[in-house]
């Protein structure tokens, strides 16, 4: 960390409340933009990455090798990523990630000329730190968030991800164009949009996360720490110690949980949707109208659980978030052949996950003593991405034993588990 002088300098006045505020809401904005550019380029690539897939090797069996190698690559570069934002600050870490994703376009890119299928998943598995950098985004707006504001502005960072995850697929088409006119093998062309759009996010974080909100957070606790010391030697009461508090290990434990069952649950149903409405002769509009309403109820509305998150409690939304899990589990379970009931389920699964990830978050970041934060939240979303690749890798075996209905009902195993664990995981006093 810097030295105080040195932070002043950074911050252009003394380090006051006034000035914590104020680098948090530079935080806040730079790292929405951030989610945006990281959602343009993933969204193409992670579309035209099964093609590609499939066409290399040869087999459609082989193109759901894509997603696998991109949740991989994610879990991978938690931990890394984590420790490399202890020891530098959130932005290295950040433009680092986004840079190894942008390296990984350019790896695909030459696999698809040169028709080699590791090649390509190993450019994919590189793509997938992108990932990780937005999952880890998410915690960086909590930094210098304080408690009645937490669950917002972890919130409205992921919120920013609606406009990327949801334009990044449209830019296939265009980033084809582009491509050939560029020489460029078939089916490359939209990995350009992620070398350029991770580039601009590595520059972006780089240039806009300054001070780091991660150097200023340590900064303010030991300040605080010095005036509560300083009120303790005036009045002679002792103070709670701002920089000694310790881990409240439940509540953690409860966090990564909720984080990661949750998680679980939305990628074996999402994933197995559009081979179920395929089945059952739904058009391809259809799929894509059912996938885009529910990634919209991922992102489009958790700024509503941030603040519910603050006002109720995160223990009180990840539950509302878990009812509502349970809800699309029901609706796809007993309605799987409706196209329509399988909208809804799919519209409550995305509104369910986001309240669960949203309140989860903030509960797991509050529960971390301040030095081990970082260190907790690269392991929330390690186990985030590896519980998410296990539960899609499982339901094509659920579904092809007991159908799109079965795989609902089996689900609910997962929500259930973290309906008791919210039932007898005690409070912190």
């Amino acid at each position: 960390m810097s030295t105080d002088r040195a932070l002043a300098t950074e911050l252009g006045t003394a380090l006051t409340a006034e000035a914590v505020a104020a680098v948090q809401r530079r935080t806040r904005g730079v790292l929405m933009i951030g989610q945006v550019l990281a959602g343009l380029g993933m969204g193409a690539t992670l579309s035209i990455g099964a093609i590609l897939a499939a066409e290399i090797s040869g087999s459609p069996a082989f193109s759901g090798m894509a997603a696998t190698a991109v949740t991989l690559g994610a879990a991978l570069a938690a931990i890394p990523l984590a420790r490399l934002a202890r020891r530098t600050g959130r932005a290295p870490a950040l433009a680092t990630g986004a840079l190894t994703a942008a390296t990984g376009a350019a790896i695909a890119m030459a696999a698809a000329g040169l028709q080699s299928f590791p090649l390509l998943l190993l450019g994919i598995l590189f793509i997938g730190s992108g990932t990780a950098v937005t999952l880890q985004s998410r915690f960086a707006a909590v930094d210098l968030a304080s408690a009645a504001t937490r669950g917002r502005d972890l919130s409205l960072v992921v919120w920013a991800t609606t406009v990327g995850a949801v334009s990044g697929p449209n830019l296939i088409g265009p980033g084809e164009t582009l491509g050939a006119s560029l020489g460029l093998p078939d089916l490359s062309g939209p990995f350009l949009f992620t070398v350029v759009a991770q580039s601009l996010a590595a520059v972006l974080y780089l240039v806009g996360l300054r001070p780091d909100p991660l150097r200023v957070a340590e900064a303010w606790r030991l300040e605080q720490a010095r005036a509560a010391r300083a009120e303790e030697e005036r009045s002679g009461v002792a103070a709670p110690s701002v920089v000694t508090a310790v881990d409240d290990r439940p509540g953690i434990r409860l966090a990564m949980m909720s984080i990661a069952l949750s998680h679980a649950t939305m990628v074996s149903v999402m994933a197995m949707t559009p081979v179920h409405l395929t089945a059952h002769g739904a058009s391809l509009v259809i799929v894509g109208f059912t996938i885009s309403l529910h990634i919209a109820g991922m992102y489009a509305l958790s700024p509503v659980f941030g603040i519910l998150a603050d006002r109720v409690g995160r223990r009180a939304t990840v539950l509302m978030g878990q009812g509502m899990l349970a809800a699309s589990l029901l609706m796809t379970g007993f309605g799987a052949e409706s196209e329509g009931w399988v909208v809804a389920g799919l519209i409550f699964l995305g509104l369910g996950w986001s309240a669960s990830t949203v309140a989860g978050s903030a509960l797991l970041t509050e529960s971390a003593a301040p030095d081990r934060r970082t260190i907790v939240q690269g392991r929330s979303d390690l186990v985030m991405s590896g519980t998410g690749a296990v539960g899609g890798a499982l339901a094509g075996v659920v579904l092809a034993l007991l159908g799109y209905s079965g795989l609902s009902f089996v689900a609910l195993a997962l929500v259930a588990t973290v309906v008791v664990a919210l039932a007898l995981t005690p409070r912190r006093a």
